[in-house]
């Protein structure tokens, strides 16, 4: 499902639309959690942005675009518009990736707030339901697939502190018990999210 493409204050924007809400997941500021969204989109900022209200930015830029209905929403100081989708097995990978001039580590002990800007967005579409179990382990599937391209590129990080991922499937249906990289839908979204993370630090 290729996003559109759009402009808000002067910055792009991606925005998914369902023509039925999807189930998903979230780890971003706006419709974080899981439950039913009807639409997502990503957001570029300025790489000095500064404010506080990240949800309520977000959910502006949402009604200017005229979105309705719950939805999910990132940010990134990535140009959107450098997307790279990829596709396995019918699970589509939408990755914006930004690693900024420190990528971290995961368990580096650090100062909370000592981090440079990058942020590397991953919006992916299943063809399947899955149970909120299975939601919750094809997330770190998801964060396995980009520590992996990050080590195959030479990247000295796993990642950034302000990564996030929002995972869409069919709100109905029998619903797929694992998400784990050896699953049915979890390894064909570990080859998608590590393909368009890899392409995407080339």
């Amino acid at each position: 499902m290729t996003p559109g493409s759009h402009l808000v204050g002067g910055h792009p924007v991606l925005v998914w639309r369902a023509a039925r809400p999807w189930l998903a997941i979230s780890s971003g500021p706006l419709g974080g959690g899981i439950g039913e969204r009807s639409w997502v989109l990503n957001a570029t900022v300025p790489h000095d942005y500064d404010r506080a209200d990240p949800d309520a930015h977000l959910a502006e830029i949402a009604a200017h675009l005229g979105l309705t209905g719950p939805g999910a929403g990132l940010l990134t100081a990535v140009d959107v518009r450098e997307v790279v989708c990829r596709e396995d097995t019918g699970v589509l990978a939408a990755v914006t990736t930004g690693i900024g001039g420190a990528p971290t580590w995961a368990a580096k002990a650090e100062p909370a707030l000592d981090y440079a800007v990058g942020t590397i967005n991953a919006v992916c579409v299943l063809p399947v339901r899955l149970s909120e179990a299975a939601l919750v382990n094809a997330v770190a599937t998801v964060a396995e697939a980009k520590a992996q391209a990050l080590f195959e590129r030479g990247v000295p990080g796993t990642g950034t502190c302000t990564d996030a991922t929002v995972l869409l499937c069919p709100a109905d249906g029998p619903a797929e018990p694992y998400g784990g990289p050896r699953s049915a839908v979890g390894g064909p979204l570990a080859r998608a999210a590590h393909a368009a993370v890899f392409a995407g630090l080339g």
